[in-house]
């Protein structure tokens, strides 16, 4: 086991999870996620300050308000049609709908509610509002090498079309 400790240019491997207020667990990731500490990849709320000199084994809690997370609810991103008006592929619960703006800027709405004929698609994360608790444990610390930050984090994605977090 690596007695290396987190600070910028280390390669960081680590698994969490993230709860709600009442303990429910809203996501999971139990395979280790890598990544360059101090590169690109940003992690929620102040976890960067929270693993930063943490070894393999440690484990840290931060508590993350709605604005360090995923964003205060914004009841104007949720819209309600009367389901007649709506195409049928948008007429499940969890259906994604992409919209434009007037500067015809996309955004990707979901279907959060079909009821009394009518259907409502949000385009808040799902998380959003909601303070949250992460759970983090470290699995891996060493240096990192050469062209690694390009492959880790965020990069290792692979996502078809254009990338973009909000």
């Amino acid at each position: 086991m690596s007695d290396e400790s987190i600070q910028p240019g280390k390669y960081v491997g680590l698994t969490y999870t993230i709860v709600d207020q009442a303990g429910q667990v809203v996501e999971q990731h139990d395979l280790t996620l890598g990544f360059v500490y101090g590169g690109d990849t940003e992690l929620i709320g102040d976890m960067d300050k929270a693993v930063a000199g943490k070894r393999v084994g440690d484990q840290v809690e931060v508590k993350v308000s709605a604005a360090q997370g995923f964003g205060d609810y914004d009841p104007s991103l949720t819209f309600t049609d009367v389901i007649e008006n709506v195409p049928p592929q948008f007429r499940e619960i969890g259906a994604e709908v992409q919209m434009k703006n007037d500067q015809g800027e996309a955004k990707v709405f979901y279907v959060s509610r079909i009821e009394d004929g009518k259907v409502t698609v949000d385009g808040n994360h799902p998380l959003a509002g909601k303070e949250l608790i992460v759970r983090v444990t470290i699995t891996e610390v060493r240096d990192a090498q050469p062209g690694e930050e390009q492959t880790s984090g965020i990069h290792a994605v692979q996502m078809q079309g254009p990338t973009s977090i909000n």
